[in-house]
């Protein structure tokens, strides 16, 4: 799993209970999970069309930096789907787990369009081959 977004848990980022808000924590994944399906579909017009189950294993309080790391499950016809892990940078404990996120990717009519992608594909691969 790549693990590309730190989140540092700042006061408003907190419940009344002094942890961190996993509606907060939520709004991150959905946003980070968002733009890698952007890049590996290569299509800025996706949506999050289904999250399976979020499993809370842990919390965050202030002052903790939080990374979130995301991985391909699959490539379907028209969507992309996620898995995520949220973890403590320091400690390496996980805070946070989901198994399937859904993206679909979509024409300029807000209609599911094929993307022809079945693999993930990194940066410097797609660099090569665009010649840089």
């Amino acid at each position: 799993m790549n693990f590309h977004t730190r989140k540092w848990i700042k006061p408003e980022d907190l419940n009344p209970n002094g942890t961190l808000f996993g509606g907060r924590l939520l709004e991150w994944i959905d946003e980070e999970a968002a733009l890698y399906a952007i890049i590996q579909l290569e299509n800025q017009k996706v949506v999050t069309k289904y999250m399976s189950e979020i499993n809370f294993i842990s919390s965050a309080s202030p002052g903790d930096i939080i990374e979130i790391g995301i991985e391909v499950n699959k490539f379907g016809k028209s969507s992309i789907d996620l898995k995520c892990e949220v973890r403590n940078k320091m400690t390496y404990e996980t805070i946070i787990t989901i198994e399937s996120m859904v993206f679909v990717n979509l024409d300029e009519n807000g209609k599911p369009l094929p993307h022809g992608k079945t693999e993930v594909e990194y940066q410097a691969e797609r660099m090569k081959k665009k010649g840089f």
